[in-house]
């Protein structure tokens, strides 16, 4: 599975992408804002940083206004991915763009049928929202394993299911067992990811024990 980072903070995804495990990064017009930097000038910035695909996300409602905003974030760099609202009118760019081999990433997917169309037209991507879905008493996760199963059914979709809305290493692990192609997390969740109190048990037991030996490596 493939590990994007939700997030807007250029020095979280630049500390991220050292370890090798990051393979794109999405953002969304909440997190630009919360970064109060210009919108432009950070997706520059992240597209520097990571080689991978980078969903930066239309404002517009309209597929008119969508195709000329995203005519905008395309001169930014070639990995930006094209983030669309899971609309007719989004739809209708996503066919749009994806005719033109334009990557895009539909957004706000919660159900399976959205999924469906959204592959149809297209998409690069499909971002079903597990945690919002939990949040009104759903599955969340069983959207996932419903997308899997119709995609597989019908080996000319080629959309990626990027399990988005991730509020837990829980989730991470879910998503993953139920074969989703990517995970998008918040940076905080993908830095639990690696934390087992074993593994720090043990890290302090062999510390201890190197220190005893009154040795050092250089």
């Amino acid at each position: 599975m493939k590990f994007f980072v939700d997030t807007a903070d250029v020095a979280e995804i630049k500390d991220l992408a050292a370890t090798g495990v990051l393979d794109g990064v999405t953002t969304n017009p909440s997190l630009i804002a919360k970064s109060g930097r210009k919108f432009l000038d950070v997706i520059a910035e992240i597209c520097a940083v990571v080689p991978g695909p980078v969903s930066a996300e239309v404002t517009a409602m309209d597929v008119e206004t969508m195709l000329k905003e995203a005519a905008v974030l395309r001169r930014i760099a070639p990995n930006v991915a094209i983030k669309l609202p899971l609309t007719w009118d989004g739809l209708k760019a996503c066919k749009a763009l994806s005719s033109e081999g334009v990557a895009c990433n539909v957004t706000l997917c919660f159900s399976a049928n959205q999924a469906l169309l959204a592959a149809k037209a297209g998409a690069a991507y499909i971002s079903p929202f597990i945690g919002r879905l939990d949040d009104i008493g759903e599955d969340g996760m069983q959207l996932i394993r419903d997308i899997r199963r119709i995609y597989d059914n019908y080996g000319s979709l080629k959309t990626e299911i990027l399990s988005a809305s991730i509020r837990s290493s829980e989730h991470v692990k879910q998503a993953a067992l139920a074969g989703s192609d990517v995970a998008t997390v918040p940076p905080g969740v993908l830095r639990e990811l690696v934390k087992h109190p074993l593994t720090d048990k043990g890290l302090d037991a062999f510390n201890a024990d190197w220190a005893k030996t009154g040795q050092s490596i250089l």
